[in-house]
Formats: structure tokens, C-alpha cells, sequence
């Protein structure tokens, strides 16, 4: 959504066409089309990365009423079927996106614990092979990187300087 632009998304498709978009891949996944379960989707599209607490209050925000354990539901019910993506980092409340067809990592900063998505490495990624795969088919690897965003580590050297 565009924000003070009712109705309107940020690639200025309509939210009707948002909905019938959503719609039919709930659809797709055997899953029934409800107010509660197109609302999380758009709250995760908006706020990737957002953990079920915040996505609570974007849904909240959007269609009123609706209680904590129908937003928890939803989460789980859209993880479940593949639409969502179930980040759970050490130390951290479990995050949800959108962005399911790849196999990405994530990097967060431990100062201000914001997430983003990084692309896998390309060529030689020895700690992405196992040495041995005890007979596993393997077909993902999980890494979570750690760090300090830009916007911290400035800080850090503002207040030290």
C-alpha cells in the first residue's frame, strides 16, 4: 500500500487487483479466501521481516477487529503451505516474508536486530556443502549472517568520537 493513497499499492496496482492476485494463489494452495488471511499477506509483502507481533498491529490497522491468535493463525496456516517464509534467528522472535522461491540468506544487525535478505554466494561456498552428507539429500542450506548495519555502526563512531 501507498501510504495516504487509499486503495493503491506501491507499483500502482489497485488493492482489488491485489486481492484477486492473492486471492487466487490461496486459491492455488487448496486454501480458503478469508478478509484475515489476505490481510497478513499484504502486512508480510509491506513489512517483510516483521515478526507476528508487529504483523498483528499492520493487520490490526487494516481490518479492525480480529484477534491475535486469528493473525498467529494465519502466519502459521501461510508458512505451512509455502506463501510465507518462517525466519527464526537466534535470541529472536520468529520473522516472516514473502520472498519464498530462492534460496536466500539473511543478515542481521545486532544492534538494532533490522533484517535483510542477501543473495546466495556464487562459485566455491565450502561452508554451504556439507563434508558429509550422511546419506541426506540435501536441497538448502540456512545461514544467517550477523554484523552491524551502516546506520549503527555510524552511530557507534558519532558517540565515540
Amino acid at each position: 500500500m501507498v501510504p495516504g493513497v487509499p486503495g493503491e499499492t506501491r507499483t500502482g496496482e489497485t488493492r482489488t487487483g491485489e486481492t484477486h492476485v492473492n486471492g487466487a494463489l490461496l486459491r492455488r494452495h487448496g486454501l480458503q479466501v478469508t478478509a484475515q488471511r489476505l490481510a497478513v499477506l499484504r502486512a508480510v509483502s509491506a513489512r517483510p521481516h516483521s515478526t507476528a507481533e508487529d504483523i498483528d498491529k499492520l493487520v490490526r490497522q487494516e481490518i479492525g477487529t480480529i484477534s491475535r491468535q486469528a493473525v498467529y493463525d494465519g502466519l502459521s496456516t501461510l508458512a505451512d503451505k509455502g506463501l510465507l517464509r518462517r525466519i527464526q534467528p537466534a535470541g529472536s522472535p520468529a520473522r516472516y516474508e514473502t520472498r519464498v522461491d530462492d534460496n536466500h540468506h539473511h543478515l542481521i544487525c545486532r544492534s538494532c536486530r533490522r533484517m535483510v535478505d542477501v543473495d546466495c554466494a556464487v562459485g566455491y561456498t565450502p561452508c554451504l556443502t556439507a563434508a558429509d552428507d550422511l546419506a541426506y539429500e540435501i536441497d538448502e542450506a540456512e545461514v544467517i549472517y550477523w554484523g552491524r548495519c551502516p546506520e549503527c555502526l555510524a552511530a557507534a563512531s558519532a558517540t565515540s568520537a
